[in-house]
Order: C-alpha cells, then structure tokens, then sequence
C-alpha cells in the first residue's frame, strides 16, 4: 500500500507564505496524478490543486494565483507552495495520489493562518 507523509505546516501570520511537502513511497510515482486537499473546521472538504503525471495544473478558485503545485518525480515529492495567506486557508491539508481503481490519502498536515 501507497505511504503519503506530508510535512511543513505550522502557524503563520495572513500574508505569510508556507510550503507543504509529500512524500510517497511508490516506485511509480511518476505515473500518478497528484492532488492536495483540504478541510477546513466545520466545512467540506475541498480539492485545491491537482498535478497530471505531465505537469498540467489545475487549482480552486479560491488559491489561483497564490498556491503553486509541482512535483518532483525523482525525489518521489509533491509541494504546495501557499503565498498571501489567509485566515480562511486554516484547514488541515492532506495530499492524495491517483491510481487506477483507487486512491491513497496522506494522514494530513494543520495550517492555521492568524495574527
């Protein structure tokens, strides 16, 4: 089975910038579509950007222009680069992998954005 450990949450003050990291332990890494979500207290969970095995990006309406997904196939990692964030951006972000038949979440990581 899939491992996903994401990393590099934390507090941070609004306009302040964070990066998450997940690593997955997969040898087919390369091959799979990436995703981070989110879930904020007493809200759905959300999907905030996705990564395709050939690099296409897509995000929520509610990051463009301020997250940034990418990957790195050799090193087996996905990242959320978070500038200018907000109050609203506190959830717990969890990052999931794509396969055929099925996906695999990582434990998730809090980001609380306050003064």
């Amino acid at each position: 089975q899939v491992q996903l450990v994401e990393s590099g949450g934390g507090l941070v003050q609004p306009g302040g910038s964070l990066r998450l990291s997940c690593a997955a332990s997969t040898s087919s890494f390369s091959r799979n579509t990436m995703s981070w979500f989110r879930r904020a207290p007493g809200k759905q969970r959300e999907l905030v950007a996705t990564i395709t095995r050939g690099g296409s990006t897509n995000y929520a309406d509610s990051v463009k222009g301020r997250f940034t997904i990418s990957r790195d196939n050799a090193e087996n990692g996905v990242y959320l680069q978070m500038n200018n964030l907000k109050p609203e951006d506190t959830a717990v972000y969890y990052c999931l992998l794509w396969y055929i038949g099925g996906n695999s979440w990582g434990q998730g990581i809090q980001v609380t954005v306050s003064s």
